[in-house]
Parts: structure tokens; C-alpha cells; sequence
């Protein structure tokens, strides 16, 4: 299981870095739009439409959103509607499973996947063609990596500091092996990663703190991601998204982190101005 694991690891870095480093803006938004919909395929299963036709369908549907709707509406509009929608699935997670009777309805469940999903498209590529203005001559895919990155290293100290130290759980009813000190150690990985980005950028130290704390609160929005698709699984009855990637599930097991972390992260550079 983990050679499977490793082996997988070793094609989807350098696919998703070749993604964003090498394809044109065009090319790119069409990557991340294959990546939302192998998403949205698991999703319906999620919802509980396990029928290999509407899985497909709502592929379509939200491929065909993306495309044309989530594109002509304003990036402001999409990022806040994610943001308020990751606030709600955190009172979801800290009070499933009494929380699961507002929205255990299939439909209600596809409905939501609109706003775990296409926001997740909409903030690549407005941050993929965007500026950062207190350095202009930064080419904001180093944004992206570092957002990437950021992740990454969220999970890895989650995993090893859980290991190490992980008694107190972090969300018992949701995801049982998440442990409070799985959570800080990855939450103290992207501290550290802050500092060095924050360093290589210059950052003034007022800047230096804004993006700390832009980093914390990303880092744990990472975690709500993460707990979310752990509670949809769990009230499904599954234990992953799908069987794509052998040794790690599926796509959504691989990006719930992401959907939920690069929205957040762009909407709060957005709001600062620090990207136009």
C-alpha cells in the first residue's frame, strides 16, 4: 500500500507542477476545469448518486458552469460565496452528526459540491493571470506553488506530529484518526513556510504578519476541507471518493484540502489588494 502510495505520489507532483508551471493561461484553466469535474463525478457518488450516468451528467453540469457561469461572474462574488461556504461547513463538522439533517438531502448535496468546487476553479485562474502588487515583477505562479506547498506541508506535519503525539482527537465523530496534534503540526509547518516566503518577498514586517496570518487561517481551512469530505464519506457509508489513484482514493481525496485552502487564500490577497 505504500510503494502503491509513493509510486502515485511520484506521477502526480510532477503532473500538477508541470500544470502550473508550463501550460498557457488558456490550457491551464481547461487542467484545472478536467481536475473540478473528476471531482464532481466523485461528488455525486458522495451524494449518494452511486449510477455511473448521473455521475457523469453532474460532471457535465459543473464543467458546463464553470465555462459559462463561473467565468463571466465577478472573482469577488465567487470568492465570498466560497468563504462563507467554508464557514458554514466548519459548523457542519463541529456539530455532524446532528448537522447532517440539514443537508443529507442528495440534492441538497449537489447543490453544495457548486460551492466546494467552482470557486476552487475560479481563484487558480484569476490568480493564475493575475498581479501581485507589492511586487509586480513576481510571476504569481510562485503563488500558486507556495499555496501548493503550503498544503502539502499542512499534511505532512499533520501526519508526523500525529503520530508522534496525537492522543487528544481532533473531531472524534468526523474523522476519528485526526488528532488536535496532527492539526498544530501541520499549522506549524506553514508558520514556517510563511516565514521563508515572507523573507524571499521582502515583505515589510506589517506585510510580514498579514501574511502569517493569512497563512494560519489558510492552514486551517485546509483542515475544515479535509473534515468536510471526511464527513460526507462517513454519512455515505465509503471510505474513498473513488478508486482513480491507486493507494490514495480519489481525486477529492487528494484535493479536499485544496478546494477549501486556495479560495480562502485568494479572497484574502484580493481583499488586501494584493492581487489585481
Amino acid at each position: 500500500m505504500l510503494k502503491q502510495r509513493i509510486i502515485t505520489a511520484l506521477i502526480l507532483a510532477p503532473l500538477a507542477l508541470g500544470g502550473v508551471f508550463l501550460l498557457p493561461a488558456t490550457y491551464f484553466s481547461w487542467f484545472v476545469a478536467a481536475i473540478i469535474m473528476l471531482g464532481a463525478w466523485e461528488w455525486a457518488n458522495l451524494s449518494g448518486f452511486p449510477d455511473v450516468k448521473v455521475r457523469v451528467s453532474y460532471a457535465l453540469v459543473i464543467g458546463l458552469f464553470i465555462f459559462f457561469g463561473a467565468a463571466a461572474l465577478p472573482t469577488g462574488i465567487v470568492l465570498s460565496l466560497a468563504v462563507a461556504w467554508w464557514l458554514l461547513a466548519t459548523l457542519f463538522v463541529v456539530t455532524y452528526p446532528e448537522s447532517s439533517r440539514f443537508w443529507k438531502s442528495r440534492l441538497i448535496q449537489l447543490l453544495l459540491g457548486l460551492f466546494v468546487l467552482v470557486p476552487f476553479w475560479k481563484a487558480m485562474v484569476f490568480l493564475r493571470s493575475s498581479e501581485y502588487v507589492p511586487q509586480s515583477d513576481l510571476n504569481t505562479l510562485w503563488l500558486i506553488f507556495y499555496i501548493l506547498l503550503l498544503v502539502w506541508g499542512a499534511d505532512t506535519g499533520a501526519y508526523f506530529a500525529g503520530r508522534a503525539f496525537g492522543k487528544k482527537k481532533l473531531a472524534p465523530k468526523v474523522s476519528p484518526g485526526k488528532s488536535w496534534a496532527g492539526a498544530w503540526g501541520g499549522i506549524a509547518v506553514c508558520l514556517g513556510l510563511s516565514l521563508a516566503a515572507s523573507s524571499l518577498l521582502d515583505h515589510t514586517p506589517a506585510m510580514f504578519l498579514v501574511f502569517a496570518l493569512v497563512t494560519l487561517v489558510t492552514a486551517a481551512v485546509s483542515i475544515i476541507g479535509d473534515l468536510t469530505e471526511s464527513m460526507l464519506k462517513r454519512q455515505r457509508g465509503i471510505k474513498d471518493s473513488s478508486n482513480l489513484l491507486p493507494g490514495h482514493g480519489g481525486v477529492l481525496d487528494r484535493v479536499d484540502s485544496l478546494v477549501a485552502a486556495i479560495p480562502v487564500f485568494v479572497f484574502a490577497l484580493y481583499a488586501l489588494g494584493w492581487v489585481v
